[in-house]
């Protein structure tokens, strides 16, 4: 008896001291999460202006009639969803890429890892305005124009031109994202077995069908977290358009984060941003509990 009371004295210590430990992580995701997004759709049924903090009025849902009638917000959307779209798939597949490539044992692969990691050190902010110098439309400043002017060709206003102002920061994102992608697939590269490669080029397998029926479906798991990890942060778009076209040209790469940024600090419809905002938090949520539906059914 005294054994077991012992016991259970021990346990609920150890229940103790492990509510001690994540307590800490406990109170920053509600102060820094759960309360900011309960105070945002609060604010969301306000007529809320920064610039007049004591007129607040009560609207309901007119913040969120009004939204649904913007045809900013739903270019904003459409932007958010195309870079998603193709930014993911894009900057999954370099990262795997890379991965396999510097999985491999030869001299230097450390010094390759970090290379292809180190752009994930870098601040956003500082590459933004690297890839704007890059991007320059005058062949004398932009490198990139000026190695096509040396071909022959003519330079191309990347972030200047609608059309190809999204597409040259989905570029530079996904070159930029790819690192951290890389390192979590080397990761999983590692927990495959060599048995398994092993066996398959002794009965004959090539590099291929060995990458199709051994790699994949070893890193499925992998797959299924990178794919969905790298959609929310593509959602969350705003450094980018911010730092390298302010939203242009002609609201090209406006996005929903730089729309409720606009909204919010800069013209000071506090109440407007906070109902663009929770339909944005819905967006996220609805779109990831899809993926994790369609991944779970494949598995």
């Amino acid at each position: 008896m005294a054994k077991t009371r012992n016991l259970s004295g021990r346990k609920r210590n150890e229940r103790v001291t492990a509510y001690l430990f994540i307590l800490p992580a406990v109170v920053l995701l509600i102060a820094f999460l759960v309360v900011p997004m309960i105070y945002t759709a609060y604010f969301s049924v306000f007529k809320y202006q920064i610039m007049k903090p004591d007129d607040i009025d009560f609207i309901g849902a007119a913040n969120y009639q009004k939204l649904f009638s913007d045809k900013n917000f739903w270019i904003a959307l459409k932007n958010t969803v195309y870079f998603t779209v193709i930014v993911v798939p894009v900057q999954c597949a370099l990262a795997l890429g890379l991965a396999l490539l510097v999985s491999k044992k030869f001299r230097g692969v450390s010094v390759f890892r970090t290379m292809y990691f180190s752009p994930q050190l870098t601040s956003m902010v500082v590459i933004a305005v690297l890839w704007s110098v890059l991007y320059n439309s005058n062949p004398s400043t932009g490198l990139i124009n000026s190695f096509l002017v040396s071909l022959g060709m003519e330079p191309i206003n990347f972030l200047s031109n609608e059309h190809t102002a999204m597409n040259a920061i989905i570029f530079m994102s996904a070159w930029q994202g790819a690192g951290y992608q890389m390192m979590i697939f080397l990761a999983g590269l590692q927990g495959i077995p060599r048995e398994q490669y092993e066996a398959a080029s002794v009965d004959g397998a090539t590099k291929f069908e060995q990458f199709r029926y051994i790699t994949i479906p070893g890193l499925s798991g992998t797959i299924k977290y990178v794919i969905m990890i790298t959609m929310i942060q593509a959602m969350k778009l705003f450094t980018q358009p911010y730092i390298m076209t302010q939203g242009g040209p002609k609201n090209a790469t406006k996005t929903l984060v730089y729309y409720i940024y606009t909204q919010g600090f800069q013209k000071g419809n506090f109440g407007y941003a906070c109902s663009i905002a929770t339909i944005f938090f819905i967006i996220v949520v609805t779109m990831s509990l899809t993926m994790k539906r369609i991944t779970t059914a494949n598995s």
